[in-house]
């Protein structure tokens, strides 16, 4: 696991807001504050509409339960892939109502080109980033003075923010929007406070050996790309809706127990009182919900994962 202090000086601390319960709703809310937000509307051009399907699928049925309503929202169209090169400077930081994480707004300092990214820990207004996907650019080895100097070149692309390859990335770095493959989008640790470490690289394979925030360690290209540092908004799990209508504005529909219901609605309902009979605990298609559903040994091996996430009593003890 990542070691204490590493999370301290990636994670920044975060108030939390508190309101005086004139009613129930605003008793257990919590919120985080976060000053620098932006206050106004997304860039325009950087969203797209995005219509709720209400968890049904193209003939109507519901497929996903507990969603629909919500209050409406457009896509932020987020760049995961960081293939432009050269350094870009944050316009601000946004809240997006799509994921947990914050997202920057960033302008390119030679095209003025604007785009969105997931913003990091610690990430503010006027700082700046740069993408070295393409590798290390001419003029910065022209500002080195003709040649690559290690020690400059760490301070400079050793900034929260910057996207890397794997490759270039010192084993023990806190990292996340991690690719899996080369001239991939990002697919792991892009939710809020989300982190990775680079465990050890094989050159020999072409890999290297990512440690996720669970403990599970996973194969990763080494051509594949990283942003360093923690992923914004590490406070989110401390937030508290504090009733139920605001999860409602966010589009989640209750979730009714299977005891509650009656006997054609689930396997579990029906009878006298809340009783689900001498039947075990299962969901409304007869999965068992302990022991779930289970499958042959060997079958959907992911040969991407070399260590699984720690279980039980060891993943208790937090080794």
């Amino acid at each position: 696991m990542l070691t204490r202090r590493q999370l301290e000086l990636s994670k920044e601390k975060v108030a939390m807001k508190k309101m005086k319960p004139t009613s129930p709703g605003l008793r257990w809310w919590r919120k985080p504050i976060y000053p620098y937000l932006w206050k106004g509307k997304p860039y325009r051009e950087l969203t797209a509409t995005r219509v709720s399907q209400s968890g049904r699928n193209n003939t109507g049925r519901i497929t996903v339960r507990h969603r629909g309503g919500g209050h409406q929202r457009r896509l932020r169209l987020i760049d995961y892939k960081r293939i432009e090169s050269g350094p870009q400077t944050v316009v601000r930081i946004e809240y997006d109502p799509n994921r947990t994480a914050h997202i920057a707004l960033v302008k390119h300092n030679e095209t003025g080109k604007l785009s969105y990214i997931v913003a990091c820990e610690g990430l503010r207004a006027g700082d700046e980033v740069e993408s070295f996907r393409a590798g290390i650019p001419a003029r910065l080895i022209k500002e080195m003075g003709g040649k690559i100097d290690p020690a400059i070149l760490s301070v400079r692309i050793s900034r929260k923010g910057n996207c890397l390859p794997i490759s270039m990335v010192p084993i023990g770095t806190i990292i996340h929007n991690i690719g899996e493959r080369k001239n991939g989008a990002a697919k792991y640790c892009r939710a809020a406070g989300a982190y990775g470490r680079v465990v050890t690289k094989i050159p020999e394979k072409d890999k290297a050996v990512v440690q996720l925030q669970s403990g599970e360690q996973r194969y990763i290209s080494l051509e594949a790309c990283a942003t360093l540092g923690v992923t914004s908004n590490s406070a989110h799990h401390n937030e508290s809706y504090g009733k139920a209508g605001r999860s409602r504005h966010r589009g989640i529909r209750p979730t009714v127990r299977g005891v509650a219901m009656n006997n054609c609605d689930h396997p579990m309902g029906g009878g006298r009182g809340k009783s689900k009979s001498n039947k075990l605990s299962m969901s409304p298609w007869g999965v068992l919900a302990k022991g779930g559903y289970k499958t042959r040994r060997g079958k959907n091996v992911n040969r991407n994962k070399v260590k699984d996430r720690p279980r039980g009593k060891e993943a208790r003890s937090g080794r």
